[in-house]
């Protein structure tokens, strides 16, 4: 169903224009266990910062009570870890056969495909359904059925420090809107003294988001329309070729990017060392606590500016393991009520991913400055995050893309090295 089917279909349903199918899928809530109280068990990610007094547990601990107090019958146990250990932790709890009720981390696909995990079609009703962004609901789709959650999202934009930007004699109110114009800019920057011209994270920290914007500003992608692998496209090794020709040989990026993880780059703009670099919502927080004067625009691209941006979601999902399906439907549906969304998002500084708290942020002027991020949701390019063989594609593309743009690097060797491990990956996916 193409996006904007599937929105009309969604709210058609929602006013009860879609007849037995919208009865059909609003049921998924109303069928359960029925037996009595029950436990959900709620694993999620850590969005405060280690030491601060801002963990999500606070924030899931409340808005657990809160539903309890609504729905007397459901408790919610909440167990928050650290994005460096949720992963590992899931992993495990689900190997060893005892997932939780309702997860939240960076991904779904395998659990998804292995038939571990409800349909949203199984939890939510249609009108929370309809709530969600259709870019961000197709991107939690798995051979085009959907089982993850969007949770929150952002997306990529251009920063650039105004200071260092007048100390090279350049315009603090123009940053580059071509990849020839931030060659320049790069020069000027590094003639001025600036330590790091612009910022290159290509280590293994977030190297498939970097390389994947530079893509995007070539007409290229990891994926075409139809889903299939294309690391090692035309445009993609022409991205990378000019990259290291233009901008790593020169010196105009820190020395060996591929070994240079993004929150580096993030704390050295934070200090006044950066001119140049893509970032996303938490740079923009980073550098408010610093007193940095920045600027932001949109990614520039080969002959002017990228006609997309990178975006990127965490997810939310139920298993069936447990068999409370009405109970998570419940409890997600609250989660995503406008209000208990929208405070998430606004005191993390993130992005929502439902329509009513999205319009919520752009009539909120204390979120101003996340407008341009919020702008370019609904269009920008997510991973192709529901492909089961995209976890061991990420991996690879995480340790190895950076080489394509190092000095001495061979693009199209790196790239149609990725490209067969890709299809390797996506051949075992789909016999599993």
């Amino acid at each position: 169903m193409k996006k904007m089917d599937r929105r009309r279909f969604l709210r058609w349903a929602a006013t009860g224009v879609a007849g037995a199918a919208g009865a059909t899928a609003l049921s998924g809530c109303g069928s359960g266990t029925g037996s009595g109280d029950v436990t959900l068990k709620l694993v999620a990610a850590d969005y405060g910062n280690p030491g601060a007094n801002n963990s999500s547990k606070i924030y899931w601990r409340k808005l657990a009570d809160a539903f309890t107090e609504k729905n007397p019958g459901i408790k919610v146990d909440v167990t928050v870890h650290s994005w460096n250990d949720i992963g590992k932790k899931l992993t495990e709890m689900v190997e060893n056969g005892n997932p939780p009720d309702i997860a939240q981390v960076d991904s779904y696909a395998d659990w998804a495909a292995e038939g571990k995990l409800y349909k949203v079609s199984e939890l939510l009703p249609i009108p929370v359904q309809a709530e969600f962004l259709s870019s961000l609901a197709e991107a939690g789709e798995v051979r085009r059925v959907q089982y993850g959650l969007p949770f929150v999202g952002s997306t990529r934009v251009l920063f650039y420090n105004k200071d260092l930007y007048a100390k090279a004699g350049l315009d603090p109110d123009e940053p580059p809107s071509s990849w020839e114009q931030l060659q320049v800019h790069a020069r000027r920057l590094k003639e001025a003294g600036v330590k790091i011209p612009y910022g290159l994270p290509l280590g293994p920290e977030e190297a498939q988001g970097e390389a994947l914007m530079w893509m995007l500003g070539n007409g290229g992608s990891y994926v075409d329309s139809v889903g299939n692998y294309t690391l090692n496209s035309p445009e993609n090794i022409e991205t990378m070729q000019w990259l290291r020709d233009n901008m790593v040989v020169p010196g105009y990026t820190e020395p060996n990017p591929q070994r240079v993880d993004r929150q580096k780059l993030f704390d050295a703009f934070s200090a006044g060392q950066v001119g140049v670099l893509n970032g996303h919502p938490t740079l923009m927080q980073q550098a408010d606590q610093k007193n940095v004067s920045y600027g932001t625009g949109k990614l520039p691209g080969r002959d002017g500016p990228a006609e997309g941006t990178l975006g990127v979601a965490d997810w939310m999902m139920a298993f069936r393991k447990n068999g409370h399906r009405e109970e998570c439907g419940k409890f997600l549906s609250f989660v995503y009520e406008e209000k208990n969304h929208y405070a998430f998002a606004s005191q993390y500084g993130l992005l929502p991913v439902t329509t009513s708290a999205s319009e919520r942020m752009r009539e909120d002027k204390r979120h101003k400055k996340l407008w341009p991020f919020l702008d370019q949701l609904a269009s920008a390019e997510f991973y192709p995050v529901g492909k089961v063989s995209w976890a061991a594609t990420n991996a690879a593309l995480k340790e190895t893309v950076g080489q394509a743009a190092m000095k001495g690097g061979d693009p199209k060797s790196v790239l149609t090295t990725l490209q067969r491990k890709a299809e390797a990956a996506e051949k075992k996916a789909e016999s599993a």
